[in-house]
């Protein structure tokens, strides 16, 4: 049986006992709705899975709320106000756990008193965790007070801002540290093993023992893939690869030439599309090494404590420089640590280290954004990083290849098909190819488990399929998706015209992107699809995505609508952003006309104007739109601004009439395919009766039919003809005879 799992709001936790803790408070009613005892682990999934402790919440708080703290809300790769969704989990005992962290901590906390402090702690893959000890709800054989007293001595009264970041544990997936679990530094000490440093070093007042003038990086966790692994950003890792060979080897040439040799990057793209990889691997290739400063791991810290990572990160890429060998200083995210709307002073502090360190010879900066428009604009300073380089999303054939990349090593059927995978995942980038690679890989782990066994255990291509169940685009994490449930427009019954004229606006333009070039066209940029309420305009939206395999935005129009200035617009930027990365993609504005109403006729200060521009903006702006289509759905055309309806925007109108007879039957076959029906029905003569009935109200009438024999019997086997007269007397046409007067007579005047 499935785990139960719930989509709550995260926010982050008011109270001050729970933070940093690795905790999260979850209301009650959610705890038992998950059948989750206080204390139990639970697994979070936002723009990447971790797991914590979960224990309740006061009952007065709102039970569709999970509140964390803020280094698990980073963990999660998720701002405030975000979807989460929280499952149990089990945990298993670690056997061992390695943890990597500043300089200070590595070199002064010994993994004795580095166990205590993580003793009853969850620990997942790739997190950030605090060293403050689990004494909330300590566990057997925690010992609170010594792991208190070994840190405050070992690093100062700060050690309660020192965070670790966890890069092993064995076994993999989510484990909880015992007494007896071996913990050990990367590429460092471990437990039960003396180190040098604390063995034979000298100790500072206090015991803390002090950190080398110069303390080695720590070793990668892995090799880096080889540039030629790099399906879809070979050109940028060649130019990467050639700017860091000029001014690591060849300063002298620069310098002649009247250029400075100092190197600054800033490389721009997607999330999950391989920036920092990308950097890794151009730099190993040029044997660089590379010290990475994860700037939303460090913006989640007190400003003294973040100010100190930055430092020591900064000092030990030029030290390494310094010593001869060539280092690239890596600042992944520097969005979330040079941002461009009111920037901290911790900005400055960290624009200034990183200003005095780029003049070092055998040191170069390069700093990764997926919000470029987002960052600090003084770090484009010609002083700091005067270049950029973007990764593009990955196109159909640049997906198969990185598939081919991905599933190179791993036993594969004969029978898979690459190409048909990738142009099922529109949008996703080389992270998402590597989350679906692991869950095809348990898929076809639990199907050799309950089969042969005898046989080698190999990916089919129903577990790849399968895999698009569960795995998202990153691209999409924290957007509203239409549920296309398995429709296309073949299960649109009647509705001819319409159906070719959605396929040509919509499916056309992203499918055959090179006809359109080929005859030296400009594809339709939207479409505007009306009619009578309940007529099925969502229902074909459905059907159009699933017929074209498309991701699918939906918003409703009020939604994007915000009582703060500059807000709406700002909602409307970052929807068409989304867009733009998980192309090719299919807005779907529902009810457009409550987002762009008529200009100069509304009472709200002027929102819904800019909110109008701004969507003008977007359609035909500077930036060119690719691979996004925009569908807007209303049933009051003529309340929707008239600018939208221009060509180059929502040039095409798409009248949805209502159902004639014949589509009445139809709809009434399709709502009742499932409902046992007597011989004395006839569809298609109750089809001829219901004039002015929606498609709404057909399936209607056939569940409220359905209703009425349960109530005659709850043992009902059948739906009669009575039983449908009867659910006529309670479900009425909803159609107005003057509103399908007034669209007519609209689409007649736009056809003319």
């Amino acid at each position: 049986m499935a785990e139960p799992e719930i989509t709550l709001t995260a926010r982050l936790s008011p109270s001050a006992v729970d933070t940093r803790r690795g905790v999260v408070r979850l209301h009650p009613e959610v705890l038992d709705a998950l059948g989750l005892r206080a204390w139990d682990a639970v697994r979070l999934t936002g723009g990447r899975v971790t797991a914590a402790l979960a224990a309740a919440a006061d009952r007065a708080a709102q039970p569709g709320v999970v509140l964390l703290d803020d280094v698990t809300l980073s963990n999660l790769g998720l701002r405030e106000g975000a979807e989460v969704v929280v499952a149990p989990v089990p945990v298993a005992p670690a056997r061992t756990v390695t943890v990597s962290g500043s300089r200070l901590a590595m070199t002064a906390v010994p993994p004795e008193t580095l166990r205590l402090a993580l003793t009853g702690k969850v620990l997942t893959l790739g997190d950030a965790v605090s060293l403050l000890p689990q004494d909330l709800a300590p566990p057997p054989g925690a010992d609170v007070s010594a792991a208190r007293r070994g840190l405050s001595a070992a690093i100062g009264l700060t050690w309660t801002n020192e965070l670790i970041t966890v890069t092993g544990t064995d076994p993999a997936g989510p484990v909880a540290v015992q007494p007896s679990t071996v913990v050990q530094w990367r590429g460092g000490a471990r437990t039960g093993e003396p180190t040098a440093a604390l063995a034979s070093g000298p100790t500072a007042p206090g015991g803390a023992v002090p950190a080398p003038a110069e303390a080695p990086a720590p070793p990668p966790a892995g090799e880096p893939p080889a540039v030629a692994d790099l399906v879809g950003a070979r050109d940028a890792a060649r130019r990467l690869g050639e700017w860091l060979d000029l001014a690591f080897r060849h300063p002298d040439l620069l310098s002649r030439l009247g250029a400075a040799s100092r190197l600054g990057v800033l490389v721009t793209g997607p999330s999950g599309v391989g920036k920092a990889t990308l950097t890794r691997s151009v730099a190993h290739s040029v044997a660089a090494e590379v010290v990475e400063l994860v700037a939303p791991s460090v913006a989640a810290l007190e400003a003294g404590a973040a100010a100190r990572r930055v430092h020591e990160a900064v000092e030990l890429a030029v030290g390494t420089a310094r010593r001869g060998t060539p280092c690239v200083l890596l600042v992944s995210d520097v969005d979330a640590l040079l941002p461009a709307s009111s920037p901290p002073p911790l900005a400055t502090v960290a624009l200034d280290a990183l200003r005095a360190a780029v003049p070092t010879p055998g040191l170069a900066l390069v700093a990764t954004s997926a919000h470029p428009e987002a960052v600090d604009s003084r770090l484009r300073d010609p002083d700091l990083v005067d270049r950029e380089l973007t990764l593009a999303l990955p196109d159909t054939a640049t997906r198969a290849d990185l598939l081919r990349v991905l599933l190179r090593d791993v036993p594969v059927k004969s029978t898979v098909d690459l190409t048909a995978v990738a142009e099922r995942t529109p949008g996703f980038v080389a992270a998402d190819l590597v989350a679906l690679r692991r869950e095809a890989a348990v898929r076809a782990a639990l199907r050799h488990h309950g089969g042969n066994r005898e046989d080698e255990p190999r990916i089919a291509q129903e577990d790849l399929l399968g895999a698009l169940d569960t795995v998202r685009p990153i691209s999409m994490s924290t957007s509203d998706t239409l549920r296309v449930g398995g429709l296309t427009l073949d299960d649109v019954g009647d509705l001819g015209e319409v159906k070719q004229s959605l396929t040509e606006a919509v499916l056309w333009p992203l499918q055959y992107p090179d006809s359109f070039a080929r005859l030296g066209v400009q594809p339709p940029r939207g479409v505007l699809l009306y009619g009578p309420p309940g007529c099925g305009k969502t229902f074909l939206v459905r059907a159009l995505a699933g017929s074209g395999r498309l991701n699918v935005l939906s918003v409703k129009g009020a939604e994007l609508l915000d009582k703060w200035v500059g807000e709406s617009e700002r909602a409307v930027r970052e929807l068409f952003r989304r867009a733009a990365q998980a192309a090719p993609t299919l807005v779907f504005l529902d009810e457009v006309d409550a987002l762009a109403p008529r200009r100069g006729q509304s009472s709200d200060s002027g929102v819904a104007d800019r909110v109008v521009a701004a969507l003008l903006t977007e359609l035909d702006g500077v930036q060119p739109m690719r691979d996004v289509v925009v569908l807007g759905a209303t049933n009051r055309p003529e309340l929707v601004d008239p600018a939208l309806l221009r060509p180059g925007r929502l040039e095409r109108l798409v009248y949805v009439p209502p159902p004639d007879a014949d589509a009445r039957a139809a709809i009434l076959r399709s709502s009742a395919r499932n409902t046992p029906l007597a011989e004395d029905v006839d569809l298609d003569a109750l089809a001829a009766e219901l004039d002015g009935y929606s498609a709404a109200d057909c399936a209607a009438l056939v569940r409220e039919a359905a209703l009425t024999a349960m109530r005659e019997s709850l043992a009902a086997t059948e739906v009669t003809s009575a039983h449908l007269a009867t659910a006529r007397e309670r479900v009425r046409p909803s159609l107005d005879p003057a509103q399908l007067a007034a669209l007519a007579a609209y689409a007649e005047t736009r056809q003319s």
